[in-house]
């Protein structure tokens, strides 16, 4: 297969879209479900297979309070053994829409209702497993009305100074990779004040 490095400037690209011939479902649940799909290259000669995660999308919040400390949850994680520090977030069920959705993870992790929600962006946390999309949000003007925790969760609030944040980035405290994305779109969000 031919390797072509794209840069910012090149205005169109000669990659061309898969076609897909058939699709099967594996798995449904109210996340996501599992599919397999069979496709053809673009050149039309050959076939191949795709197993992914067909997702209705995801919603991380960057919870902002009144002192510019960021809230933050701790909570542990079954697939990798291990706590893990992250933003509050978390899946879209059917028929949600992204703001509904950061609307409704922030009160149940953290207990906290937003006046303000800023959407900063959106990025896919694996292409090669999933079609998701998870959209950010910066939550502002936050009132605490009680928890209201998912019944599978156990959660930890922690509220860290973004100063605190570089660091245990640094030292590897954060590793969740949506957590990572979502401080990419934050600081390029922070920066446009300093843009020329």
């Amino acid at each position: 297969m031919e390797r072509r490095f794209l840069f910012c400037k090149e205005p169109m690209s000669r990659l061309q879209p898969y076609t897909t011939i058939a699709q099967e479902l594996l798995h449904d649940n109210r996340y996501w479900r599992y599919k397999h799909d069979r496709y053809i290259l673009p050149d039309g000669k050959k076939e191949s297979d795709y197993f992914y995660a067909d997702s209705h999308g995801s919603t991380i919040i960057i919870p902002i309070l009144e002192d510019n400390r960021l809230i933050m949850v701790k909570q542990y994680r079954y697939l990798n053994q291990k706590s893990s520090l992250e933003f509050p977030g978390g899946g879209l069920a059917s028929g949600l829409k992204p703001e509904e959705n950061a609307h409704k993870e922030l009160l149940e992790e953290t207990g906290m209702i937003a006046e303000q929600l800023i959407n900063i962006g959106s990025f896919n946390p694996c292409n090669g497993i999933t079609n998701e999309l998870c959209s950010v949000y910066i939550a502002k003007q936050l009132t605490f009305i009680g928890h209201n925790a998912d019944e599978t969760e156990d959660i930890e609030i922690v509220n860290v100074s973004i100063d605190e944040c570089y660091t245990l980035i640094r030292t590897g405290e954060i590793w969740d990779g949506m957590t990572l994305a979502s401080w990419t779109l934050f600081q390029t969000e922070q920066s446009k004040d300093f843009s020329p």
